[in-house]
């Protein structure tokens, strides 16, 4: 099966609010002795993915 790519647009709030989600998460499991290599794969896309500015035309 072929891997489908996402794009998602964020504003700098959203993204700050993603990332501090993800580290909440992150947290809670440790905190359980469960594993975190999802989160940590996901925050390392977050935090390396390339900012695009983009207009938007409101109607």
């Amino acid at each position: 099966m072929r891997n489908s790519k996402y794009h998602i647009y964020l504003t700098p709030d959203e993204r700050r609010t993603v990332i501090n989600s993800l580290i909440d998460l992150r947290n809670d499991l440790l905190s359980q002795g469960r594993y975190t290599d999802i989160i940590d794969e996901l925050l390392i896309k977050l935090t390396k993915a390339r900012i695009k500015k983009i207009k938007v035309e409101e109607v």
